[in-house]
């Protein structure tokens, strides 16, 4: 690379730099957990309930094995607490007396020789007294069984403005309508996979992970040991999307129990089966809406009720719900709103984090309720969004005023232009005119995604970056951001280069490592640009500030200059630091009160308009995505090669969620644990996907994170067009052939009986 730097304006931020660690990647160089190699390393394993709530009674171990040789961990060996620590401590990390879900870990093994480990597991049966267990929403809500707590609900939001129920009962234009989403697996590249280590009362734990320091926090009760003698290492990470935020706390703390118990490191490495059937998912849900609005369109009152099924313990469903209720009424103005909101508990395993984080269900049901309405006025989709989208000095549902000069009909308007929204919708109409059994559908979904943690979230995680440079001008930055896939290292390269002025060849990213990096909070909730990049940027402007208050550094240096710079800095002064640190700070004027769920939700949000054309075949109902247009303000785009590989990658998997991607439960046990029969979309089934970042809407803008946006709008317009194509009303997602055949089927019989 050639120097350059912000002080003689060849900035790297905006530039589409080489990915830092894509090199190693694609040549086979990066060590994943499974690739490393460790002396004396035994191999772990997990033993598992068979039935979703039940009574244990004890394990029975099968002949032909050498148990003598295995390392066996029961609930009553945890040396500390026996609990998986999060928001409520209710997940034991071993089941102790009771089961309340299909693969609730019971017990751990371990041997040296993995083949042998498989047939120890193969020959352990856990014998259970099973008891009634709950299964869906409607018998968590109706109490056919209570499993938690008193009445099965984790936790609740309501959220009110103005009077619905009198806006409701006095309208002249009233729609109600109940939606559902399913479960989705993340299906990374990457099944979960832990080492640990014990050396002289401390651990260290190499992991595939999200989240050094929620590992940390988690596992240093069950020893009963201090958080610093638990070291956490990421490993070279092949994907998360969510999944391997909290859940990776669970195969950390296995892993260590076993090496605790074994005197000898241990590694647990989950097959694809294993990792399908017992970690978390999306979270289910139902949401009922009723809704008014005058003959124009304009929305006049919402009364929503958004349910999530959280699984058997509570894991992240709170912050879950929160982002989804948040959500839940869109981008648009409505004086007269309720959304009611409840995580239930039911006996499958604990559903957790993944991309998008509850909004994409509230998104969903809210998108289709629109399309719906837009049918009964015969109104275009499009012109009911734009008559009900925010302007600045507007306030959205939980009371936030929009301060940003945004300009959602502009973003509306380049979407419809380059989808070509009313010619392809006027063709698709003439061609399912015609009666054939190949139909057209265009959709269209409005929405916008609050970035990083929700209200005073990120106040409470106080989090704090790192910079620090060595005498040969290297940068050295330090911050627990984890590199999943999604382009970290190379990020923070240019946000660091350009804060220095200097090459991105000297900024070296330090492996996340809770022994040498601070706590910057969790690689989660499209945070890491936003909030974690404005951290390192603010440590390295202080970094600079140091060398110029020396006198050592001219405005305006170029990348040689540093390089003297440092030089001359540790000449100068021996023993001292070249050093920035950031702690984060919330914007001005940004207020939160958690206790009644109002205010300012967010710092920023990004907005976007996402537009699907389909052609949906009759005879077999199913449904090919043929274009796809994404349109979306995000601010400053750091790197527009990436950000446009994030949008393209959410949309494809959200895609997934749309049409194929169905888990199929029985009895709270996965059916289609396996990679052919829980079908994720190729390219044979990804579309072009155009994707369009439009001009920020403020002078200065911060770069606002897009992780989870892509994943909220495809799925509503996919829906919405198969719905113009085939002139059925779904309602769920995923929309399976299966689904849309019987909506058909139905829509025939009803036009039979019609005649």
């Amino acid at each position: 690379m050639t120097d350059g730097n912000a002080g003689n304006g060849r900035a790297w931020v905006g530039r589409d730099l080489p990915r830092r660690e894509g090199r190693d990647k694609v040549t086979g160089r990066a060590i994943y957990l499974d690739d490393m190699k460790m002396e004396g390393v035994w191999h772990g394993g997990t033993v598992r309930s068979p039935v979703a709530r039940g009574t244990l009674k004890g394990l029975r171990f099968g002949d032909g094995v050498p148990w003598d040789e295995f390392t066996i961990v029961l609930a009553k060996d945890v040396p500390g607490e026996n609990v998986v620590r999060l928001i409520k401590d209710d997940q034991p990390l071993l089941a102790d007396g009771v089961v309340n879900h299909v693969e609730e870990p019971v017990a751990l093994i371990a041997h040296p020789d993995r083949d042998m480990l498989l047939r120890g597991l193969a020959a352990i049966t856990v014998e259970v007294d099973p008891l009634p267990s709950v299964h869906t929403i409607e018998d968590a809500l109706a109490q056919t069984e209570v499993v938690w707590g008193e009445d099965n609900v984790f936790t609740r939001y309501e959220v009110v403005r103005g009077d619905p129920d009198a806006t409701l009962g006095g309208a002249a234009h009233l729609l109600e309508g109940t939606y559902r989403t399913g479960a989705q697996e993340q299906m990374y590249i990457e099944p979960q996979g832990m080492i640990a280590d014990w050396d002289d009362g401390k651990v260290t734990i190499w992991g595939s992970l999200q989240c050094p320091y929620y590992v940390q926090t988690a596992v240093a009760p069950i020893f009963g040991v201090a958080e610093p003698d638990v070291r956490v290492v990421q490993t070279t990470t092949g994907g998360g999307f969510g999944g391997k935020e909290e859940y990776p706390s669970i195969v950390a703390a296995h892993a260590a129990m076993l090496a605790y118990h074994a005197g000898h490191p241990v590694k647990i490495v989950y097959d694809r089966l294993e990792d399908v059937e017992a970690t978390t998912k999306r979270h289910p849900s139902r949401t009922t809406i009723r809704s008014a609005v005058d003959a124009q369109g304009r929305l006049l009152a919402l009364d929503i009720d958004f349910v999530i099924d959280g699984g058997a313990y509570v894991t992240l469903s709170p912050v879950v719900l929160s982002r989804g209720t948040i959500h839940a009424a869109g981008p648009y103005r409505c004086e007269n709103l309720r959304v009611t909101a409840r995580a239930v508990a039911t006996n499958t395993p604990p559903h957790g984090a993944f991309r998008g984080f509850g909004a994409p269900q509230s998104i969903f049901a809210l998108e289709r309720h629109l399309d719906r309405v837009a049918i009964a006025l015969n109104m275009d989709p499009s012109e009911l969004r734009r008559v009900n989208l925010l302007r600045p000095g507007d306030t959205t549902a939980v009371g936030q005023v929009i301060k940003e000069r945004i300009d959602l009909p502009g973003v509306l308007d380049t979407a419809l232009a380059k989808a070509q929204w009313t010619e392809r919708r006027a063709q698709a109409e003439r061609l399912n005119a015609k009666g054939g059994p190949i139909r057209k559908g265009v959709g269209i979904a409005t929405f916008y995604h609050g970035s990083g943690f929700t209200g005073a979230g990120e106040v409470h995680l106080a989090s704090v970056a790192e910079v620090e440079a060595q005498a040969d001008g290297t940068i050295v930055v330090l911050a627990a951001s984890t590199e999943i896939g999604q382009g970290t290292t190379t990020i923070f390269t240019q946000m660091v280069a350009d804060a220095a002025g200097v090459d991105p060849s000297r900024v070296v990213i330090t492996t996340p490592d809770t022994a040498k990096v601070p706590n910057s909070g969790p690689t989660v909730a499209s945070r890491t640009t936003m909030v974690v990049g404005n951290l390192v940027t603010r440590a390295t402007a202080k970094m600079v500030a140091q060398l110029r208050e020396a006198d050592l550094l001219p405005d305006g240096h170029d990348d040689a200059a540093w390089a003297q710079a440092c030089r001359r800095f540790f000449e100068q002064h021996a023993g001292e630091r070249l050093y920035g640190r950031a702690k984060y700070e919330p914007p001005p004027g940004v207020q939160w009160d958690e206790k009644n769920f109002r205010g300012d939700a967010y710092a920023h949000y990004a907005w976007a308009v996402y537009i699907a054309a389909v052609t949906v075949d009759l005879r077999t109902a199913e449904t090919r995505v043929d274009d796809f247009v994404a349109v979306q303000e995000i601010g400053k785009t750091i790197h527009p090669l990436l950000a446009e590989g994030q949008i393209e990658g959410g949309v494809a998997q959200a895609i997934g969620w749309a049409l194929y991607e169905d888990v199929v439960w029985d009895g709270g046990k996965v059916k289609n644990p396996q990679m052919t029969n829980y079908i994720i979309p190729t390219t044979v089934d990804t579309p072009p996907i155009r994707v369009t970042f439009t001009e920020p809407f403020a002078e200065a803008p911060v770069a606002k994170g897009i992780g989870e946006l892509p994943m909220d709008g495809p799925a509503p317009a996919i829906v919405s067009a198969v719905a113009m194509a085939t002139g059925t009303d779904p309602r769920t997602a995923p929309l399976m052939p299966e689904g849309l055949m019987e909506l058909l089927t139905e829509d025939r019989t009803d036009e039979e009986a019609a005649q």
